[in-house]
């Protein structure tokens, strides 16, 4: 993620910021500048100070409090770019809905900050009724009699639906433990189930099926099945060897997903790394292996190997840190040879070329 500047003070300002708090300006996000720009009133719209060619109006959704995107006025929707892919939200009259939608939103924006950095299709279902990209953000529904329907998070055809109770820091937490995952984060949520879109999209419909099966394995083998497998019998015991997760380890289709979603979290957090210029630079002799600094843009990496030789000292940094706070660590990861080949896999369809 980028460091922004207000350009009417110049103050740092940060993606998900609706007002600079030095100047008092609002702010907007420009989505096909990557720019979040101050903005000043004009009639009815208002003037981008980082892009005066055109007057701007904000998303619908602003006025919940749960986007800060601009839209160009006068265009057929009032929806951005990335609120018009939701299909359903949940009832807002309902005060915890409306905070958890908000989080939700959050983390939604932050994902589409990446897809379109990348320029990868993302038809909505106006586009596409059939498989075209889009959200349901259901909550679970109690019966009259108590019985609780849940709600479950995945992927069919396009749509992703998200469990709002996942937006619950305290529900996520308990979940996360009791699946024994070492990380769950609502935003990891959303670029795992994106990966299982755009394995349609950019492995099935672009002809990488075959060099996906040499790296993940068939994905033709029953799903359902193989899901019941790993509940029942967990991952196997040298899943590190191969995997990035133990849930990528239940059936090809999720291994893909969490590998895409890992490298989403590499390329995002190297790009943050290096709008604050940081550098690793150990104070002890014979720690060459632990130095480095991010001086490519991560969105444009030549491949996935530049990705990790800049994300590993970076992660073993923020590691010790987080211990030095008495927290776990941050990036609970081993990048074994198999899980860089997947990587370099998804590097590839990511920035291939459409047909």
């Amino acid at each position: 993620m980028k460091l922004f500047e207000c350009q009417n003070c110049r103050n740092p300002v940060h993606f998900e910021n609706t007002v600079c708090v030095n100047c008092g300006f609002r702010l907007g996000y420009l989505p096909e500048h990557t720019l979040l720009s101050a903005v000043e009133p004009d009639g009815d719209a208002f003037t981008a100070l980082g892009d005066r060619s055109r007057p701007y109006v904000f998303c619908d959704n602003a006025g919940y409090d749960a986007c800060n995107w601009l839209v160009p006025a006068g265009e057929d929707t009032t929806l951005c770019i990335a609120c018009r892919h939701n299909r359903t939200v949940p009832d807002l009259t309902v005060d915890s809905n409306l905070a958890s939608w908000r989080k939700m939103e959050l983390a939604k924006h932050h994902l589409f900050y990446s897809l379109l950095r990348w320029r990868l299709p993302m038809p909505d279902r106006t586009e596409d009724p059939e498989e075209g990209l889009a959200f349901d953000f259901l909550a679970d529904v109690t019966a009259p009699d108590g019985t609780v329907e849940r709600v479950l998070t995945g992927h069919d055809a396009g749509l992703i639906t998200i469990n709002i109770a996942e937006a619950d820091d305290a529900e996520r937490e308990a979940r996360r433990t009791a699946m024994m995952e070492p990380y769950r984060t609502l935003l990891g949520h959303f670029r795992h189930e994106v990966g299982h879109y755009y394995w349609d999209r950019l492995v099935r419909d672009r002809g990488n099926v075959d060099q996906f099966r040499a790296l993940f394995g068939d994905e033709s083998r029953d799903y359902g099945e193989a899901l019941q497998t790993h509940y029942t019998n967990g991952p196997p015991a040298d899943w590190r060897q191969s995997f990035i997760s133990t849930y990528a380890t239940a059936h090809p289709w999720e291994d893909f997903a969490e590998t895409w979603a890992h490298y989403i979290h590499m390329v995002d957090a190297l790009e943050t790394a290096r709008a604050f210029g940081l550098k690793i630079r150990p104070r002890i002799r014979n720690a060459e292996d632990l130095a480095g600094e991010v001086d490519f843009q991560p969105y444009a990496a030549a491949n996935a190997q530049d990705l990790v030789d800049a994300w590993v000292p970076l992660t073993v940094a923020i590691n010790s840190l987080n211990r030095s706070m008495g927290q776990p660590d941050l990036y609970p990861f081993v990048l074994s040879v198999p899980v860089m080949e997947k990587l370099q896999f998804i590097h590839e369809i990511v920035h291939q070329p459409p047909a």
